[in-house]
């Protein structure tokens, strides 16, 4: 799980500037908006309204690697950012954690906020070395307790620091969270769907959408979950379409949560309606990624088969085998033979 510490210093209004361990970049635009120039090339980040969660897309490098000012790591965070202060013991504690963290010495870390953090930020801090170290009762003890505090983010702020984790929320959206509520609630439901815990997952997402309706990434993260069985029942497909309501492809969260809509539709016998469904998913290409805009083609192309559109349905297998031989089982329902080869009720598209 990618894990990354930066010190943001605030230069004008819509201005900051970034430092950290790897590199220093500088950042434009209000929130929710930003074009990042960096060493490591540009990047333009949009925010999801109202979540604290959200995407980058980096542009195309300008220039050669040689061309770039270089800076050396020892200068990077040399401002006083972790000097020594007169604080409370759970304070200090927390300022040796993530020191430790921002160099990479996990367990140090881990060692120097203690098996039971005073503070929600420690907690957090801790609850996420925890997961990166493969301690996943300890990750949920640590989260779950930050969760229960209202002060959760209390002391990043203070420092100034802008922790980032980067959580996959389905097979293919990736959300960015921080410590707040709604990131360690996401934490913990992907923490329970990987222990095996699907009905605990559920119930933190569940939570979520209820405290955060407007959410589109923790509505898709449920949609997904609620899918998760090979034959979805027919309450969890119905759940599923009314999570996705109307909602338009607007960004690729909403596009993952209509190829779900899409799944429900066709799991409830209206293939015709998916296939509009997956139609509306498909119509955006642009900062999809690959692999979602492969699966709703892979699903549409089913709902096509299943009306009897055998020629669309095989047009799509055929581009999908053009680009990803091996994804899914089209080899095999295009009649190539090989891994994945369908039932004999899954006879190969005519």
């Amino acid at each position: 799980m990618p894990f990354r510490f930066w010190r943001r210093i605030r230069l004008l209004p819509g201005v900051t500037l970034n430092l950290s361990k790897s590199s220093a970049s500088l950042s434009f635009g209000p929130r929710g908006a930003k074009y990042t120039i960096s060493p490591r090339g540009n990047r333009a980040t949009a925010g999801l309204p109202g979540t604290g969660l959200f995407y980058t897309m980096r542009a195309p490098q300008a220039g050669q690697a040689a061309d770039r000012p270089a800076v050396r790591a020892r200068d990077r965070l040399t401002l006083g950012f972790f000097r020594r202060l007169v604080t409370p013991r759970a304070e200090a504690a927390f300022v040796d954690g993530m020191r430790a963290a921002h160099e990479g010495e996990t367990e140090a870390a881990r060692a120097a906020l203690g098996p039971q953090p005073d503070h929600p930020d420690a907690a957090w801090l801790a609850g996420i070395l925890a997961l990166r170290a493969g301690d996943p009762d300890a990750a949920e003890t640590h989260l779950d307790s930050a969760l229960e505090q209202s002060d959760l983010g209390d002391l990043f702020r203070k420092y100034d620091v802008v922790p980032t984790v980067s959580l996959p929320v389905t097979d293919q959206i990736t959300a960015h969270i921080g410590p707040r509520r709604r990131g360690t609630l996401l934490a913990l439901a992907q923490l329970h769907e990987a222990r095996g815990q699907p009905a605990q997952a559920r119930h933190r997402l569940e939570t979520l959408v209820a405290e955060l309706p407007g959410d589109i990434v923790a509505r898709a993260a449920l949609a997904d979950l609620l899918l998760g069985a090979p034959e979805p029942s027919v309450p969890d497909a119905e759940a599923v379409v009314a999570l996705a309501g109307d909602i338009a492809n607007e960004t690729p969260a909403h596009a993952a949560l209509l190829l779900c809509k899409g799944r429900a539709l066709r799991a409830l016998g209206l293939d015709h309606a998916a296939m509009t469904t997956f139609t509306a998913a498909f119509r955006r290409k642009k900062d999809r990624p690959e692999d979602l805009l492969r699966q709703i083609r892979y699903e549409r192309a089913l709902a096509y088969e299943a009306v009897g559109y055998t020629t669309r349905a095989r047009r799509e297998l055929e581009a999908i085998y053009a680009e990803a031989p091996d994804f899914e089982d089209v080899r095999a329902r295009l009649g190539l033979g090989g891994p994945g080869r369908p039932e004999a009720s899954d006879r190969p598209i005519p």
